[in-house]
């Protein structure tokens, strides 16, 4: 057996075990349903979606911003809202764990949604619920896929700082621990391809692409002239030494407010901004992920029902206990008193 087959052997082993473990994780006995508000808030879709409309108007990258809160909210405690919670005298919050501090912005623009399906429907709606629908509006006013998203999660009154240091992929991580972490929620390799495709329309900080471009980016992407014209200018906008740290640049340099397939092309050229999105082409273990980059970076409307699927199915990661002891808070940044 060759060094490179041992190693693929090892990484199919490895997605078996954590695929096994991960069985029915996230199970839940209150199914979400898409007609969960029909009659106590039919207004709520178009309420979300109207603020989105003005948010994304407004600045393009607030699209952004809600898609990374939704997914940051589901890999802790499934997708209950715990993300959106306030440090208190008595409750740690998520966002100051290492993979949020400094990287999520967008609370008051679920603030504002809150606010206003509150004043059209009081006490009814989650806020695990209006995250989950303003991340789908969100993708598609800039130009990506429509899904049903169902309904009928309830806000935690806990959240985990240590599942969120815990949970989250990071920037610097390799391809195996990033499907660890993913299989653990239930989500197979496919999907994790498909759901990093929302880097499409992500931003990333120096601090987290840093070694990315002072290190293995020259390697990957051959330094075609292209190439280090790009890698050039991100240096120009990230020094090699500390600070600067939260100077920003687009993951796509292509269509940074486009939801398109483009970010696969940048895989493809060698050129991804984050070490953890280029691992899924250039990685040894990168296998089967490769040939779904490749797969997405020659069909885009591939791309698109996958990752449409794939959100309905990390929306679905739930919190069991959010559906005995949760609720529907009145300010999605504290636990009702």
């Amino acid at each position: 057996m060759t060094s490179l087959s041992f190693r693929f052997f090892v990484l199919q082993i490895l997605i078996l075990v954590f695929a096994f473990f991960s069985t029915n994780l996230h199970a839940s006995e209150h199914p979400l349903t898409l007609e969960y508000y029909a009659s106590t808030c039919p207004t709520l879709l178009n309420v979300v979606r109207k603020e989105m409309e003005c948010a994304v108007l407004d600045d393009p990258r607030n699209a952004a911003l809600v898609v990374r809160l939704h997914f940051h909210d589901c890999f802790v405690q499934g997708c209950d809202g715990s993300i959106l919670l306030d440090d208190t005298y008595t409750l740690k919050g998520e966002k100051k764990a290492a993979p949020n501090r400094n990287s999520l912005e967008g609370f008051d623009l679920i603030d504002q949604i809150k606010n206003m399906v509150e004043s059209e429907c009081p006490g009814v709606v989650s806020c695990a619920d209006i995250l989950t629908i303003a991340a789908r509006d969100a993708v598609i006013l800039v130009g990506g896929p429509y899904w049903d998203v169902p309904l009928g999660r309830k806000d935690s009154v806990s959240a985990s700082f240590a599942l969120a240091e815990a949970n989250l992929p990071t920037p610097e991580e390799g391809l195996l621990a990033i499907v660890s972490k993913f299989l653990y929620q239930g989500l197979s390799v496919t999907d994790m391809v498909a759901l990093a495709g929302s880097h499409t329309i992500g931003m990333a900080r120096c601090e987290n692409f840093r070694s990315r471009i002072y290190g293995d980016f020259e390697a990957s992407s051959g330094l075609s002239p292209l190439s280090e014209s790009y890698v050039n200018s991100l240096r120009s906008i990230c020094p090699p030494i500390h600070g600067n740290e939260n100077n920003i640049t687009a993951m796509d340099n292509v269509t940074p407010n486009l939801f398109d397939n483009a970010f696969f092309h940048t895989l493809l050229k060698g050129e991804g901004l984050l070490n953890s999105d280029q691992e899924m082409y250039s990685s040894v273990f990168g296998i089967q992920t490769r040939e779904i980059v490749k797969k997405y970076a020659a069909d885009s409307l591939a791309f698109f029902q996958q990752f449409s699927d794939s959100m309905v199915k990390m929306g679905n990661i739930t919190n069991p206990e959010s559906f005995v002891n949760g609720e529907v808070r009145k300010s999605c940044r504290y636990v009702n008193t």
